[in-house]
């Protein structure tokens, strides 16, 4: 894994470990409504660990197994692939099918795939991996979102949790070249955390994921952060 690969995918993988329920009502809502939350819900670290040893696909350190209940009282598992690079469809795409067919396999459960694309092309969308072969059909469709399609608008006026690491995400993609703007739209993004209405320890949580997905030089972050403090 490359260092850029493990900036991106370190903070999701807390953020998605934190926010399960907002990254799904946020991301996924037909889903998260269909799913019993009152029974909880279970990372099953341990077990997808196992299928990413098995395999020779290698995962990612954002891709989460979680266990969850639908509404009908049936226990489902979700894996869910975070792409912060653009890759070839196929290859991306049979990563997704193997580790669901690798767990079926393995602990005969109903697996539900789910893709967050993150990466800064429009039109790279890949949702189902396929072949055909005489007449035998191998097909596995599977919901995708871009995070590209997601508006300013609509992540400074939602109070999800998960529109905050949406917006700092984007942010951190949009601003690379740009220190000046990256401390603007970063300052931003963490005041925003103030006028939400969140209490003090989503705040902090928030804040460091922030933080960690928009990093800034060090003179710049020492004025951040004394405006941040002078904000408070």
């Amino acid at each position: 894994m490359t260092n850029q690969r493990a900036d991106y995918d370190n903070p999701w993988k807390e953020a998605i470990s934190l926010y399960f329920q907002p990254f799904m009502a946020f991301l996924f809502p037909e889903i998260e409504e269909n799913i019993d939350w009152d029974k909880g819900y279970e990372f099953l670290d341990k077990e997808f660990q196992q299928i990413a040893r098995d395999g020779e696909i290698s995962t990612r350190e954002a891709d989460k197994l979680v266990k969850v209940w639908r509404s009908d009282g049936q226990e489902t598992w979700v894996l869910i692939h975070v792409e912060v690079q653009s890759q070839y469809e196929s290859v991306f795409a049979e990563r997704i099918y193997v580790y669901n067919y690798r767990i079926f396999d393995k602990y005969r459960r109903q697996v539900v795939s789910l893709a967050v694309l993150a990466d800064e092309s429009k039109s790279w969308r890949p949702n189902e991996y396929s072949y055909t072969i005489w007449g035998c059909e191998v097909l596995l469709r599977f919901p995708i979102v871009k995070l590209l399609d997601y508006s300013s608008q609509v992540l400074e006026e939602s109070n999800n949790p998960f529109a905050v690491i949406v917006a700092a995400h984007l942010a951190n993609q949009q601003t690379k070249q740009n220190v000046q703007q990256r401390y603007q739209i970063k300052l931003r993004v963490a005041k925003r955390l103030y006028q939400r209405g969140y209490g003090r320890q989503d705040i902090l949580e928030l804040f460091r994921l922030i933080d960690w997905l928009i990093s800034l030089p060090d003179s710049w972050q020492t004025g951040f952060t004394e405006e941040i403090i002078s904000y408070e």
